[in-house]
């Protein structure tokens, strides 16, 4: 059987015309600065990734003083046994799965069509969900949704409790022990450290500049603004390479929206999944699931108020 790369595939298969005509109207929506009143969407075009990682070493660098710095020995968990220590302090290299140090990774997928084996290459990381079960569930208000649709999670305020990665359905936050407001509450009892998940670089959008891993790509992999425009983008890809969309509709829809030219059943089944590493099943909504809303209404009072402790608390130790 013949082995070929992704990029042969993709030049042999789908170089035509609306192929380009599709490239340059992502590149006309990658250049528009985007209004951070509107929900905004990253299309993820897999067909075009070379896995370089230049992305995820751009995301490293620019998130490098958002990373944990844990305080060691870390307290004793009572019991022992109900949290886990997670200590990636040491492990801060580690770029083949999601870490509270590396917040993208590059997953690779090796594939037959039509008796051609290709290899695809696919940027993984939160999928900053329309409507997020994490944000919704967090009993701690220490996930938030902004404005324009990205999801993140306050170091400052979250206990480490792992509510929202129990609820994510990729399972994307991951726990950095012995740092964050637990050591000053309760370290024996709480928590047991912060989630760490990508933000979407929120301070670059807010300054009007797109995330660190969209502006080092040397491919164009991934273009962002509003999601209307990307999902535009996104059927129009498409239809011309005969492809496939993930995101849309996953979990009540995302706003991490993937395009590729082989159907997203068959890529989960060559991927590695597992801790750390997100799969690419079809999602349900789980915000649509009557007991999840319930909880979420009686949470949402009762996060905000512990939130607005939790920042009184951070001032006042920053006055000290």
């Amino acid at each position: 059987m013949k082995k070929i790369s992704r990029r042969e595939f993709i030049k042999t298969s789908f170089a035509t015309a609306g192929t380009v005509v599709a490239s340059s109207g992502m590149a006309k929506a990658a250049n528009a600065v985007p209004r951070r009143e509107e929900p905004l969407a990253t299309l993820i075009d897999i067909s075009k990734c070379i896995g370089c990682e230049e992305c995820v070493f751009a995301c490293q660098e620019s998130n490098a003083t958002k990373f944990p710095k844990p305080k060691k020995p870390f307290p004793k968990m009572v019991p022992t046994s109900r949290v886990p220590v997670e200590d990636w302090s040491e492990k801060q290299d580690v770029t083949d799965r999601l870490t509270p140090y590396n917040w993208l990774y590059i997953q690779h997928a090796q594939v037959n069509v039509d008796g051609e084996e290709i290899e695809l290459t696919i940027p993984r990381r939160c999928m900053h969900c329309e409507n997020p079960p994490c944000v919704k569930l967090c009993p701690w208000g220490a996930a938030k949704q902004e404005d324009n649709g990205l999801s993140r999670i306050d170091s400052d305020l979250c206990l480490g409790g792992s509510k929202c990665k129990t609820v994510c359905p990729w399972d994307i936050p991951q726990r950095q022990t012995g740092t964050g407001l637990y050591l000053d509450l309760l370290p024996s009892m709480a928590g047991n450290g912060v989630m760490y998940k990508c933000d979407r670089c929120y301070d670059k959008l807010e300054n009007g500049e797109k995330p660190a891993c969209i502006e080092a790509c040397p491919e164009d992999v991934q273009i962002i603004g509003s999601r209307d425009e990307i999902l535009k983008q996104a059927h129009k890809i498409a239809k011309e390479i005969g492809g496939y969309i993930y995101g849309e509709h996953e979990n009540g829809g995302t706003n991490t929206i993937y395009v590729s030219p082989v159907p997203f059943d068959l890529l989960n089944k060559k991927i590695e999944t597992g801790v750390g590493k997100p799969h690419l099943f079809k999602v349900k909504d789980l915000m649509a699931d009557g007991t999840n809303i319930a909880k979420a209404m009686i949470i949402a009072p009762i996060a905000g108020v512990l939130a607005a402790l939790g920042k009184i608390h951070m001032q006042s130790k920053e006055k000290k």
